[in-house]
């Protein structure tokens, strides 16, 4: 069975260059991407469309949508007043109505809120995706349910009970889904929230949805965290361990939030050093064979 993998753009932002870096100090990482007057860099929410796996048309995340109210909105940098990935969405020739399943590798609003339909004053919120499931790690489904004081404000409650409320959630502690089979295998990071879940699809040659594990490519280089990591140096553990897998089996890199990069492959230097080359802007109908 033949898929083919289209990049889809959510909403962007732009959030504090410190934050996003950890313990990196600016001189380091202001090399590597531009901040604003506010030290603010631009942030990609990119999704991944995956046509006819097992069947389905499968979505990986669904970014952070415009489901704040206007005071959020701009604290978190949100950029669009418009639901940027629905219409990306329909530039490819679906609607939120015809994707069969949503993957989510945790349930931060900026992975997330874009299931939700725009913010409208004094209106409850809706969550749109009405014939898709919610495939959903269970580790990280807890820690949305009951949050640690420190990243409390991450998980978006009205959300949460709207995803259970729809008979729809798959919740998915092992390697595989029920709903997608073998064709996407999974794996888990706890650096930076518990039960972080990595989709990989196609095996060898495929690829990896990198999530917040390796946010874009100045996180490849294996010291570099965020400040939002819970874990600094179990996530630097896990993101060694997992890059040196991916080398060996040729997977490439599915980044999320780098705004100019969808999928790189790895190199390795002689010092043990990891990069990317082979680098996508965006991907226009990848073809891979799934797995059997």
């Amino acid at each position: 069975m033949t898929m083919k993998l289209w990049s889809i753009q959510g909403n962007t932002q732009r959030l504090d260059g410190g934050a996003m870096f950890g313990n990196a100090p600016k001189a380091l990482w202001s090399r590597w991407i531009e901040a604003d007057e506010l030290n603010r860099i631009p942030l990609a929410c990119r999704a991944l469309l995956v046509e006819n796996l097992n069947g389905l048309n499968v979505l990986f995340e669904a970014g952070i949508g415009v489901f704040f109210e206007p005071k959020l909105k701009e604290r978190f940098g949100v950029l669009e007043d418009e639901h940027v990935l629905l219409k990306s969405l329909e530039a490819r020739g679906y609607s939120h109505e015809t994707i069969d399943a949503v993957v989510l590798s945790h349930m931060h609003f900026d992975h997330a809120g874009g299931l939700l339909a725009p913010y409208e004053e004094g209106k409850e919120a809706e969550l749109l995706f009405p014939n898709a499931k919610f495939i959903v790690g269970e580790e990280c489904w807890k820690r949305a349910m009951n949050p640690h004081p420190r990243d409390r404000a991450s998980f978006i409650p009205a959300l949460n009970k709207l995803m259970e409320e729809s008979g729809r959630l798959e919740l998915v502690s092992g390697a595989e889904s029920k709903t997608l089979g073998p064709s996407v295998q999974f794996s888990y990071s706890d650096g930076h929230t518990p039960g972080l879940m990595l989709a990989e699809i196609g095996g060898p040659g495929g690829l990896v949805f990198c999530a917040d594990l390796i946010p874009g490519r100045p996180w490849v280089h294996v010291p570099i965290t965020m400040g939002y990591d819970r874990y600094p140096e179990m996530i630097i553990n896990e993101k060694k361990a997992f890059l040196e897998d991916k080398k060996a089996r040729d997977v490439r890199l599915y980044f999320t939030h780098d705004p100019e990069c969808a999928m790189a492959s790895l190199t390795v230097n002689e010092k043990g050093r990891f990069g990317v080359t082979n680098e996508l802007s965006s991907l226009d109908g990848l073809e891979l064979v799934a797995a059997s």
